[in-house]
């Protein structure tokens, strides 16, 4: 008799030692943090085994957030609250940590926009060799130790804020026969160094070898606006150097109306283009503030309309996104605006490193047949599914352009400052 106790406490204790596991609790088990919006049900689904085993508490609640009661109860209050998961009510195997966000509404977007940015400093493109007085090769910036992909932010203490700048003090300092003192910054570093300017047989100006970008330029689409602060969040990634594939270090930049005059199609292994132009500020114009891995963000100038909603819609947590059927919105022609079907494929919650929170397929015949799929410039077309915005394109599949990557509207959301309230971590209470 004793032995065979002894062996369904064994039994009993390997049970448990394996659900404790950090494998298998992320895999029937909730996050750590969830993030739900006010009047959204909690919607914490487990496997029916787990289901009538797992005790859920209250055991932190400093924002006084409430639930309506029942097995799915709903968030009635901003703010924020711990729950404490155990097996039988015994045996803890989780906390989570559950923010409460204002429910926030959005007008949503699918306008064509011109992005023009002014980076902090000049960017090094390239390098090159310069022929002197003598026919001598003489390279001033490789002997500076100066590289593609570094970006000047001053001469002799002046910060550089154009190529026009730049050249115009190259200029000076080289009739004046002196060197110059150059801040250059590489990747999170920043260091000093001496450029020789030499006069070049060919041109006759004074040259250091650089070859340089002071701003950038593209197509893309607008994500949202939220009329209550003016802000916006567009394209859904992060801008890079076309030449050195670095994210730009925004020093001031905006964006425009752009009209698209044409559509490069896609096919397998090469992607389309839509080919606009920029309108100015004629059809809208703001700044651009932030430049993340999940899009750019700032302020417009006047407010967004949209004609196919009359009055802002709600931002989706990623929670609430499923598979199905769902809309995108984007420009193919001129200025105008239309809505195209396509099909959630898959959600990937855990993917905000990259930002590749949903695959969708386009289903519409007409946009596969004018694109053949998703394309350049298509980059932060809004998803929208049951009258939410849920996401924004980022991504196409090079070897099938019906198929791509969007980004989480309510990640594009935190980082543009919109959710920054509701994200303050609990500290645990003094004992």
């Amino acid at each position: 008799m004793r032995g065979k106790s002894c062996g369904i406490i064994c039994c009993v204790l390997m049970f448990l030692a394996g659900i404790l596991t950090y494998q298998v609790q992320g895999t029937f088990f909730p996050p750590e943090k969830h993030l739900v919006s006010v009047g959204q049900p909690l919607n914490l689904e487990f496997p029916a085994s787990l289901e009538k085993r797992l005790k859920m508490e209250i055991v932190n609640n400093k924002s006084d957030v409430l639930f309506t009661s029942g097995s799915n109860p709903v968030a009635l209050h901003p703010g924020q609250l711990k729950l404490r998961f155990s097996l039988f009510g015994v045996v803890p195997v989780r906390d989570m940590l559950v923010s409460v966000a204002p429910e926030v509404r959005v007008v949503p977007g699918g306008q064509s926009i011109g992005v023009l940015i002014h980076a902090r400093g000049i960017i090094v493109a390239g390098e090159y060799d310069v022929v002197n007085q003598d026919d001598q090769k003489i390279n001033p910036a490789s002997l500076a130790g100066i590289k593609k992909g570094d970006v000047i932010l001053k001469l002799d203490g002046e910060e550089v804020r154009s190529d026009r700048q730049f050249k115009a003090l190259v200029a000076r300092t080289g009739v004046a026969g002196q060197s110059m003192e150059v801040e250059v910054k590489r990747g999170k570093e920043t260091f000093n160094t001496t450029l020789n300017p030499v006069l070049c047989k060919e041109t006759s100006d004074y040259r250091v070898g650089l070859m340089i970008r002071d701003s950038a330029a593209g197509v893309g689409t607008i994500t949202f606006y939220e009329p209550g602060s003016k802000s916006y969040g567009a394209l859904g990634h992060i801008i890079t150097d076309i030449s050195t594939n670095h994210p730009v270090d925004l020093q001031d930049g905006k964006i425009v109306g752009a009209s698209v005059q044409g559509i490069a199609k896609g096919k397998r292994g090469q992607p389309g283009e839509k080919i606009g132009i920029l309108q100015g500020d004629k059809l809208l114009s703001g700044t651009i503030s932030r430049n993340t891995r999940l899009g750019i963000f700032g302020n417009l100038q006047k407010p967004l309309d949209n004609t196919f909603f009359s009055e802002p819609i709600p931002v989706a947590m990623t929670s609430q996104i499923h598979e199905g059927p769902a809309e995108i919105l984007t420009v193919l022609s001129g200025d105008k605006v239309e809505k195209f079907s396509v099909d959630i494929l898959k959600i990937n919650p855990q993917a905000r490193q990259d930002g590749k929170a949903l695959v969708i397929k386009i289903t519409d015949e007409r946009l596969l047949d004018q694109t053949g799929g998703i394309i350049q410039g298509m980059s932060g077309s809004p998803i929208i599914q049951e009258e939410r915005l849920v996401g924004a394109v980022t991504h196409v599949f090079v070897n099938d352009p019906t198929r791509g990557y969007g980004v989480s509207a309510e990640w594009m959301l935190e980082d543009s400052g919109l959710l920054e309230d509701s994200n303050q971590i609990i500290q645990e209470p003094a004992a």
